[in-house]
């Protein structure tokens, strides 16, 4: 069914689950599968009418099927949406059955518009459109912080930037909650990052416009053409509440509503989505991992090779983990904030309260620290005593003003990390 006139711009945020010109929301019908004719990049979802013919050097994950440039037979469907493209197909990492067709369209790629040129608005400025208890990603540069508002990244899904002599990308995937920032230098080369149109496991799947190499935004990995088995080096970042951004960053920024696309940014178009027993089946074929419910946000945290889970549902409990990942101490809190959902409520900032998960390491000049949970959004260190904030601030005790670094996390739902992280160990399972 489609919504009325302010949910628009869902159309494109939620281009992936349009079926012949309606938006699906909350719990409601999947998506056809299957190529469609080629339409003009437009707040407009494509037609569907037509039918398809019958920091981080690069890993070691080794490209398979067969030597570069040879012909590769691709899935038919794969291989009307992507006939244009000068990707090279023989170098791969995956098997190209798990791609799935997310914009059913001849060259899907940045439908949904990927920003390029992005704007940035003080504090004073956010205030006037931003709704304090909505949530973003914050990510952290030598010129200060920065907070890109859920709002505007489920409606374009990927913002290329450049800033403190570091080229990123800020990137956002709806359907898996995966919000991963990344430095887009690769081998001397900075990439621009773009909205492929399909999915792999229900998440982003990206494209370069110098190799037209395909990346997986969970990860960062290359998993198709010539970067296929390289690793982006991912930037920290969290997901936060403008409230929360502010108070900590009072001299932050934010990306401003002003992208030059003419957007509605205030609705959501994936109303009630995070309440669904499961993800899409159209996109995720997998079996569920059945140990938490599929929608439920985890702190997932990677070092290294290492991953480990935090499930939402667990850490509400003890408020304060003190825990190790491959050797690395981690603090991971859940601060009792009024952070809305961004997937339930018409409207940006009326969604449920869902909290806050986020992950620090918990060492400061070689003293590892133990916290415990002092007030809904503060904490305390037992070897000296000090007050922290949810966002890694001491502001009382010896350690006032000191920061804690944030450690490498996301804040994904559970049926994608366990989708992406098979057989890592998951904390209180």
């Amino acid at each position: 069914m489609r919504r009325a006139t302010p949910l628009i711009i869902g159309l494109l945020a939620a281009a992936v689950l349009v079926v012949a010109g309606a938006l699906v929301v909350g719990g409601g019908e999947e998506p056809a599968a299957g190529p469609a004719t080629e339409a003009p990049a437009t707040t407009q979802p494509p037609s569907t009418t037509a039918s398809p013919p019958a920091t981080t050097p690069p890993t070691t994950i080794a490209p398979s099927t067969t030597s570069a440039g040879a012909a590769v037979s691709l899935p038919p469907d794969l291989a009307f949406v992507t006939e244009p493209w000068e990707t090279d197909w023989s170098r791969a990492t995956i098997d190209l059955s798990e791609l799935k067709i997310g914009i059913p369209t001849v060259d899907p790629r940045d439908r949904i518009r990927p920003i390029d040129d992005p704007r940035y608005e003080e504090i004073a400025s956010g205030d006037e459109w931003l709704v304090g208890r909505e949530i973003g990603i914050q990510i952290e540069l030598d010129d200060g912080a920065r907070f890109f508002p859920l709002r505007i990244l489920t409606a374009h899904e990927v913002v290329n930037d450049e800033a403190a002599g570091v080229a990123f990308a800020v990137t956002y995937c709806p359907l898996c909650n995966t919000a991963v920032a990344f430095n887009r230098v690769v081998d001397g080369e900075v990439l621009r990052f773009g909205v492929s149109g399909l999915l792999r496991k229900s998440d982003l799947v990206m494209w370069d416009d110098r190799t037209q190499s395909l990346w997986q935004q969970i990860t960062g990995e290359g998993i198709v053409g010539t970067h296929a088995g390289n690793q982006l080096e991912l930037i920290p970042s969290a997901i936060v509440t403008w409230d929360d951004f502010k108070q900590r960053h009072p001299a932050g920024v934010t990306l401003s509503q002003d992208t030059g696309f003419g957007f509605n940014y205030g609705s959501n178009g994936y109303v009630g989505y995070s309440n669904r027993a499961a993800p899409f089946g159209s996109f995720f074929d997998d079996p569920l991992d059945d140990r938490f419910p599929a929608l439920e946000r985890v702190v997932g945290i990677r070092v290294g090779d290492a991953a480990k889970a935090y499930p939402f549902s667990v850490i509400a409990a003890e408020r304060s983990v003190n825990d190790e990942v491959e050797g690395l101490p981690i603090a991971v809190w859940w601060g009792d904030s009024d952070a809305a959902d961004n997937f339930s409520g018409q409207f940006v900032g009326e969604g449920e309260a869902i909290g806050t998960g986020i992950a620090f390491v918990r060492v400061v000049d070689d003293l590892v620290l133990t916290f415990s949970p002092a007030g809904p959004v503060t904490f305390t260190d037992a070897e000296t005593s000090s007050t922290w904030t949810l966002l890694g601030e001491a502001v009382a005790g010896p350690l006032a003003g000191t920061r804690l670094e944030m450690a490498l996390h996301q804040n994904e739902f559970w049926f994608a990390w366990a989708a992406f992280n098979e057989g890592s160990p998951v904390y209180g399972a």
